[in-house]
């Protein structure tokens, strides 16, 4: 495992993280009104946020976002550790979507089309679960591999 990314990874790791960087940024400005906003529907689907104010809230969430993207935007952070952070963050997304009221039709997983902007976060979790197991690969072609590297 080198110092950079597997080339495989980059696209993903590019992509995903100027996205949720791009988000944060922002967020960094937003106004009381959206803060309250933001607060209320994470609070709905996280009641333990309910004693946060809403404003500081807001300003964890920005540079929560900000961390996350910057970690997978930042060549020298290993893949799976970027992956631990996109994992953890698009868990939290899709608990927003899997907790709140009218995001999904009744007795199913299939989104309203209020809570199709929540769903698509899927694919976040996806990629962060992809990148958890990079390199990870084992079994026989592994396993030769090595035996070749140290046999010769």
């Amino acid at each position: 495992m080198g110092l950079f990314p597997e080339l495989r990874d980059v696209a993903p790791r590019l992509a995903t993280g100027a996205f949720i960087l791009n988000s944060g940024v922002g967020k960094l400005q937003a106004d009381e009104e959206t803060a309250a906003g933001l607060h209320a529907t994470a609070s709905t689907a996280y009641p333990f946020l309910g004693d946060m104010e809403p404003a500081k809230f807001g300003r964890c969430l920005a540079f929560g976002e900000v961390a996350v993207g910057s970690v997978l935007l930042a060549p020298f952070v290993p893949t799976k550790v970027a992956g631990v952070a996109l994992t953890g963050f698009s868990a939290a997304l899709l608990g927003l979507y899997l907790r709140l009221p009218g995001m999904r039709e009744p007795g199913s997983l299939r989104p309203t089309q209020d809570g199709t902007p929540l769903a698509k976060d899927s694919w976040l979790l996806g990629i962060g679960v992809g990148f958890l197991c990079a390199g990870s690969r084992s079994g026989p072609a592994r396993r030769g591999k090595r035996r070749c590297k140290r046999g010769r």
